[in-house]
């Protein structure tokens, strides 16, 4: 492989505006398909084979008008301090309120809290319901508008009045700041690692092209494939962080064979032949590790990996092509200048006769320290690690609601004021669903189911059944006595669904539960039990691929273990603070609860891609100067020279973008931001560049041990471009004019 990537650089180099050319007319060509394509579906958040989606299924086909998962609001009202809402004045202002929302634009229908006694038992608190047409995140904004100033309305008149539900649920947040943020830490990161503006620029651009073909063609084929808007999210994100680790890897591994004293064309070849071997395989990894979501078994998350994995492999194809053929245009600029040929000792070679080495930077520093110290950087590390990690055995899942909102918010002081007047659980009331199509009595059967599920522990109270329109279907109303994230309304619904059996064996319905407080439940518990199996294949196939290319057995456990480390004190931080509350603050979390469904499934697949992105850079590096001759010792001081710096940059950079999340208003960003932060900062600092050289020390030759049956079987890819010795040119001598054309001296600047 190093040897065709070899190639493929150099003729990327010196074909670079035929690659140059290329590149802008797919992107131009891919940006025109998606201005000119159809909206994408709204694919909504399907849960199949769950209860509370069959149960919302049922509802479509048999309340038919009445969309189940349709937006609606509460408008709530409170009185005045020593006044009751059913005050004649305080209700004439209430009534007026709700009949101003009445006939309003995607308004299905709006129920005032005096028609459905939906008042409090001390009179100071009620609240209507306004039902509209769209889904939550679709609502326009005349209709939101037009709620907001209704709302205004009533607070004119003296009451406090706060809305709530999921009408003024906004479309995912772009994050269009947080990024831009990034990319301006990124800028600065680049520039201090490379020393020139131009080495700094290049990955930033490479891998905004990379990201902008990946979208438009999300975008322009959105349609055909059924991928909605939300699908580009993760593919942005992910896009933006390996496009530019590929490219910065790849320009790092350029600038190095130029101050080995090769030609500009050369150390593009043997940039992307070695260099660009470990970015096809860390892209593998993270492509294994995107797809895997499709095991998970939710629609939306199995798009989303898969649209992710697609930009990726375009990152791939932008680092090993568009990468070196715009280091044609930049040739030894892309240096520092004092670093340039005929500028300083640099050029000639570190071998040169008459060079005197480098000071040892950094990197080696690090490395030496470590293979002084093995035992004890391991065991402090792990043991580190391991402490951090407590805190996730007392992990919680759950979909934060308007309760983990900011109170300066409408919603969390419409869910504040609700909870006040009428309990906790009347926040997340749950659905029984009653099917009894069939039934000879179908309102005894509902009565029947309604008084069992009335008479369980942790039930404030059963509203009437209400049937649909053929009288063979109701909906029975439970209201909890706790919340909705609350641990004790889990295991109400678990009790319900429990009585189902005998209920349906007594009546001959069929009863199921759902709502959006039993949706979440479900929600969890499926990404719960999916997420051993994903860990599985995931981790599985991608320490086979690791084990082709470090030809080594241990090597690649010693990589998913640590990684497995890593995961899991992100975890525990993301518990401390956002389930304990240690340090909220100082991010802005004003309400802890239970972590989201969805963290520890997404927090594996992006991190274990960027974590193997670290290991393979890093490691292959090592491996390439073992290879080449070197003890195992001086392999990882060697690997450490030339990659911790750009390892660390790239870490930096990541750690920054999703740093940029923590930011944002919405709390599930917020935790996805500090929870991919933290893993990214574990498994770079702590797991790749600490125990993964103390391991490597304390096995040292063993460390490449492959048994014999394997070394037979497995391919000889070439990553560490071993091949290339022989096969390439050698290194210009010191003093002497480099081969090259004229073509490339001008690249050069000589």
């Amino acid at each position: 492989m190093a040897t065709f990537l070899y190639r493929l650089g150099r003729w990327s180099f010196l074909r670079r505006r035929l690659v140059t050319l290329l590149w802008v007319a797919l992107l131009a060509a891919v940006g025109l398909l998606a201005a000119k394509a159809p909206a994408a579906p709204d694919d909504g958040f399907a849960m199949p084979g769950t209860e509370a989606q069959k149960a919302f299924d049922l509802m479509d086909e048999r309340f038919p008008g009445a969309t189940s998962d349709g937006a609606s609001a509460r408008l709530v009202f409170v009185a005045p301090s020593g006044q009751k809402i059913t005050a004649a004045a305080n209700q004439q202002a209430v009534d007026k309120t709700v009949a101003e929302l009445a006939h309003g634009e995607q308004v299905t229908g709006a129920v005032g809290p005096f028609q459905a006694n939906a008042v409090s038992q001390d009179g100071s608190t009620a609240y209507a319901t306004i039902s509209y047409s769209e889904k939550p995140g679709k609502v326009s904004k005349a209709a939101t508008d037009a709620l907001e100033q209704a709302a205004q309305h009533g607070r004119d008149a003296g009451l406090t009045v706060e809305i709530g539900g999921t009408a003024l649920m906004a479309g995912p947040e772009a994050g269009g700041s947080a990024e831009a943020v990034g990319m301006a830490i990124s800028a600065v990161v680049l520039v201090i690692t490379f020393g020139s503006l131009l080495a700094a620029g290049l990955p930033l651009l490479t891998a905004v092209v990379g990201v902008g073909l990946g979208i438009a063609l999300i975008t322009g084929l959105g349609s055909t494939l059924g991928l909605s808007s939300t699908t580009s999210t993760l593919a942005m994100m992910l896009g933006l962080a390996v496009g530019i680790d590929y490219a910065v890897f790849i320009v790092s591994r350029y600038r190095a064979e130029l101050l080995e004293g090769h030609a500009p064309k050369e150390a593009a070849g043997r940039a992307v032949g070695t260099a660009g071997s470990a970015v096809v395989f860390a892209g593998l990894t993270v492509i294994i590790a995107l797809a895997g979501l499709s095991v998970v078994g939710i629609p939306l998350l199995a798009k989303m990996g898969l649209a992710a994995a697609g930009t990726v492999v375009i990152a791939v194809l932008v680092a090993l092509t568009l990468v070196p053929a715009l280091l044609g245009f930049i040739g030894g600029r892309v240096l520092p200048r004092k670093a340039r040929p005929g500028k300083g000792r640099a050029a000639a070679g570190p071998d040169a006769p008459g060079v005197t080495a480098p000071r040892p930077n950094g990197g080696t520093r690090w490395a030496r320290l470590v293979l002084r110290r093995p035992v004890a950087v391991l065991l402090g590390g792990v043991i580190g690690l391991g402490v951090l990690a407590l805190p996730a055995m007392d992990l919680r899942l759950g979909l934060p609601g308007d309760e983990a909102k900011p109170t300066s918010t409408t919603q969390r002081r419409a869910y504040d004021q609700l909870s006040a007047g009428f309990g906790p659980g009347f926040n997340g009331p749950l659905t029984v669903l009653v099917d009894a199509k069939g039934v000879a009595d179908p309102k005894a059967a509902a009565d029947r189911i309604g008084k069992t599920v009335a008479g369980l522990p942790g039930v404030v109270t059963v509203l009437p059944a209400a049937f649909n329109k053929a009288g063979d279907t109701a909906l029975v109303t439970a209201v909890p006595a706790t919340g909705p994230s609350d641990a004790k309304t889990t295991e109400l619904v678990h009790a319900i669904r429990d009585k189902a059996p005998g209920l349906k064996s007594e009546t001959g319905a069929t009863v199921l539960v759902s709502g959006p407080t039993a949706m979440n439940i479900d929600v969890s518990q499926k990404l719960t039990d999916a997420l051993v199996p994903y860990l599985a294949v995931v981790v599985g196939l991608a320490v086979v691929l690791l084990l082709v290319v470090f030809r080594s057995v241990l090597v690649p456990l010693k990589a998913a273990l640590g990684f497995l480390l890593s995961v899991a004190a992100a975890l525990g931080a993301v518990v401390a603070v956002f389930q304990w509350g240690w340090l909220a603050n100082l991010i802005g979390i004003e309400q802890t609860g239970p972590v989201m469904s969805m963290m520890p499934i997404f927090m594996v697949g992006v991190v274990f891609g960027l974590a193997m992105d670290y290991e393979v850079f890093l490691v292959t590096r090592i491996r390439e100067a073992y290879v080449h001759g070197e003890e195992p010792g001086e392999a990882v001081v060697t690997g450490f020279r030339h990659n911790a710096r750009v390892v660390t940059a790239a870490a930096l950079i990541m750690i920054s973008v999703f740093a940029g999340f923590i930011g944002m208003d919405e709390p599930m960003i917020k935790m996805m931001g500090f929870g991919l932060a933290a893993a990214v900062a574990f498994d770079a600092f702590v797991v790749r560049m600490a125990i993964v050289p103390a391991v490597l020390a304390l096995l040292g030759r063993r460390a490449w041990w492959l048994p014999r049956p394997l070394d037979r079987i497995l391919p000889d890819i070439d990553v560490e471009g071993a091949k290339l010795q022989t096969a390439a040119p050698a290194a210009v001598p010191a003093g002497a004019p480099a081969a090259a054309s004229p073509q490339d001296r001008h690249s050069v600047g000589v």
